[in-house]
């Protein structure tokens, strides 16, 4: 008798965990376990072990990631079982890739950002990188990101103090200054100012360009936390003050209502340079990124409840392919130039 695959949610108490756990449709035996602090999360996951078997999923909606992954990573190898998160977090995509064969070995697929974090600009560069094959160098401007939920916010409080990173020669390093560019998100071009995202590994796993840069619509709130983080920054980081920004984020909101998200959508443009000045541009329009966040987890996890996952470190792009938001709702793409 056909098996369907157990899906294990971790996090679905939280904001984004809850819109996915809606949206999931499919073949799936969903356990949703609750993660306290308490216990290490290695040590409350072995609990759960006998419910799995190789080739079933466990998605990680516990952020800020850099503190959670490494733990649920393990019990995924441990268990021959696929590895998906909703991660933005750089140092993330770049420890998992480090993983990669050790994943092939046990059987297990890593792919972390199947939110609109990096779905949506990981899948638009690999439309663009097909029009431009010889690209040097990619810019991604996103925009639409004006709404935020708890978890969300505590992940970009842990930003603070840090020195904006981007993808240089292959290599991500520290800019010691802004960055500034600007993008078409629909209505002319927009400022846009450069943050350390998930992109600048993701998409060099997805294509091997060497320079990389992340750029959000410079929004008046974003312009004025850029100008702190770089003027008042060093105050905060390893500080007191550090510790009590984070817990002040208690008392934020859990995330917006669905009507505030229904009001909003999301843009993502993506820039490919090569060394002869070509250029290839391309703007992806989406729904708002929470909403767009559960349609795409849904619909990642409801084909691999399907289908057989591939071995190792993974990119939105590398597996699912540079058309797939084009399968989710109100999704729409331009060619610019």
């Amino acid at each position: 008798m056909h098996r369907n695959k157990t899906l294990l949610i971790l996090g679905a108490e939280g904001y984004s965990g809850q819109l996915i756990a809606r949206a999931l449709s499919g073949p799936l035996t969903v356990v949703t376990p609750q993660i306290s602090r308490g216990r290490t999360i290695a040590d409350q996951l072995t609990d759960y072990a006998s419910l799995l078997e190789p080739g079933d999923l466990v998605l990680n909606c516990l952020g800020p990631f850099q503190y959670t992954f490494l733990d649920v990573l393990e019990f995924c190898l441990a268990n021959a079982v696929h590895y998906f998160d909703i991660c933005a977090e750089w140092q993330v995509f770049e420890a998992m890739q480090g993983l990669s064969a050790r994943a092939e070995g046990a059987g297990s697929m890593l792919l972390p950002g199947i939110g609109f974090d990096v779905v949506a600009s990981d899948c638009l560069l690999g439309h663009v990188y097909k029009r431009c094959p010889d690209a040097t160098r990619v810019q991604i401007g996103i925009s639409g990101l004006e709404l935020i939920s708890r978890g969300s916010a505590r992940t970009m409080a842990d930003l603070i103090g840090e020195p904006l990173k981007v993808r240089r020669r292959g290599r991500i390093t520290a800019e010691s200054r802004m960055l500034q560019s600007s993008f078409d998100f629909g209505s002319g071009q927009r400022p846009a100012l450069a943050v350390s995202w998930g992109d600048i590994s993701s998409a060099w796993h997805s294509t091997g360009v060497p320079n990389i840069e992340v750029f959000f619509e410079a929004t008046p709130a974003l312009s004025a936390a850029v100008f702190a983080n770089k003027t008042f920054g060093w105050l905060v980081t390893g500080s007191a003050l550090g510790q009590t920004a984070q817990s002040l984020l208690s008392r934020f909101p859990k995330g917006p209502q669905e009507a505030s998200r229904a009001k909003k959508n999301a843009t993502v443009v993506v820039r490919a340079n090569n060394d002869l000045g070509q250029v290839a541009e391309s703007r992806l329009h989406t729904r708002e990124a929470y909403s767009f966040t559960a349609d795409s987890s849904s619909a990642v996890l409801k084909y691999f409840s399907e289908q057989p996952g591939r071995a190792g470190f993974q990119t939105p792009n590398t597996v699912l392919g540079a058309d797939f938001p084009m399968s989710l709702p109100h999704c729409m793409r331009v060619d610019q130039q």
